[in-house]
């Protein structure tokens, strides 16, 4: 029998809970700053005309999320976190890259998730976003089965190298409207 895991705060299991990107922490490894996934994710955007709006990596995910300025600072132009950026394509790079090194921080999270086949996010509306927690944790899991994970979480650039195919796979399945960002 295969195991799926519901990752979002309507799971019904701790696990899928404790990995929304809403409560699973990332520590930053220069600063021992700690933030959710999803405040790192929305303070991190940099628009036309603002950001990155790093004091919202003080905020509660929630709060960080509904922001205004996330609304009326222009189009997305990239990513910056704590200096580093990230372009806006591959499209779910930055988001796969903050997800994927806050589960592997989280040692005792990542082995749990190693107990299930697939997993799935109710949350997730492909109309409404781009990234998905649960395609994040089977990229994860796709890196440790193949032993990469090491070298993939080196820097960001590793990280693009070693995922490179996959994002190249991930362009090819996305229609004309889908590649407005």
């Amino acid at each position: 029998m295969h195991s799926v895991l519901e990752i979002s705060s309507k799971s019904d299991v701790d696990l899928g809970i404790q990995l929304s990107a809403f409560n699973l922490v990332i520590t930053t490894k220069k600063y021992g700053k700690k933030l959710s996934v999803e405040t790192a994710f929305q303070g991190s955007k940099v628009f036309e005309r603002g950001g990155p709006f790093v004091d919202l990596y003080g905020l509660d995910s929630r709060s960080a999320k509904k922001d205004i300025r996330l609304k009326e600072s222009g189009n997305l132009t990239k990513f910056s976190f704590f200096g580093v950026d990230f372009p806006l394509v591959p499209r779910t790079y930055f988001y796969d890259w903050i997800y994927i090194n806050a589960l592997a921080q989280n040692e005792t999270l990542a082995e749990e998730v190693k107990g299930y086949d697939g997993f799935s996010d109710i949350e997730f509306n492909p109309k409404k976003s781009i990234n998905c927690q649960a395609h994040s944790v089977a990229l994860f899991r796709s890196l440790v089965n193949n032993n990469l994970l090491t070298d993939a979480l080196g820097n960001p650039e590793s990280f693009l190298s070693i995922c490179h195919p996959h994002y190249e796979n991930q362009s090819r399945n996305i229609g004309v409207q889908d590649s407005i960002i």
